[in-house]
């Protein structure tokens, strides 16, 4: 017996296992560590949202506490002014735990109380200002100015006018003329008082009295007035 020992000629290639195949444990390492790497991507920008969320509703919780402190700031000033007792305006043990507990929640928690609390606060404004013109008190400062400066700008010029159309152009009119000079700035010093006492301050704790608007609301009546009644006693 003849043992064929032929040698494998280049045409006859080795076959081998793919690297592939089902089975290999390479393969199955590879997807594994796809998997963990997108499930660990995915986890790293879901922190990374939330951690952004987070200081988002932190930084505005900030910014609301600012607003809430600056509007209480000259509410407690108001009070105190009033005559109420100091102690009645430090909050009690039983509130304070009750505000902890509904702040439990994190950020948006403390936010939305903070928000909740401007709210009131707003309400305080318009209780502390229903002593004065409660419905004008949050108008724009110049409109709701305009209510105190034009009638007492405008009183003494239409006396004048009352005055001019009664007496004609004799001394009576001319003595009138003299006497309501001085009446602009009697009519600004009267309106800069009646607009701290009618309006409550704004958020700095200051009430916004328009000082300039205010003067050529007292001044630009006279002038008009004073110059008609002239001008009608030089041509008669």
């Amino acid at each position: 017996m003849t043992l064929d020992h032929s040698p494998v000629t280049a045409a006859e290639p080795v076959r081998q296992r793919p690297a592939g195949a089902p089975g290999d444990p390479v393969r199955a390492a590879w997807a594994d560590y796809l998997a963990a790497a997108r499930q660990l991507d995915g986890v790293r920008r879901g922190a990374a949202t939330a951690a952004g969320e987070q200081a988002r509703a932190v930084q505005a919780a900030r910014e609301e506490l600012a607003g809430v402190r600056t509007r209480l700031a000259p509410q407690e000033s108001r009070l105190r002014a009033l005559g109420v007792p100091a102690i009645s305006l430090v909050p009690t043990p039983p509130e304070v735990a009750e505000a902890t507990r509904s702040m439990n929640g994190g950020p948006a928690a403390v936010l939305t109380a903070l928000r909740d609390a401007r709210r009131w606060a707003v309400g305080a404004d318009d209780t502390l200002a229903a002593r004065g013109l409660s419905r004008v008190a949050h108008w724009p400062s110049r409109a709701r100015n305009l209510l105190v400066y034009g009638p007492l700008g405008l009183f003494v010029p239409v006396l004048l006018v009352m005055v001019y159309l009664l007496a004609g152009t004799g001394a009576v009119t001319a003595f009138a003329v003299l006497m309501g000079l001085p009446a602009p700035a009697v009519a600004f010093a009267l309106g800069w008082f009646a607009v701290g006492r009618c309006f409550p301050p704004g958020p700095g704790g200051r009430v916004d009295r328009t000082p300039r608007f205010g003067a050529l609301v007292c001044l630009i009546p006279a002038v008009v007035a004073n110059a008609g009644v002239v001008l009608g006693m030089l041509s008669s």
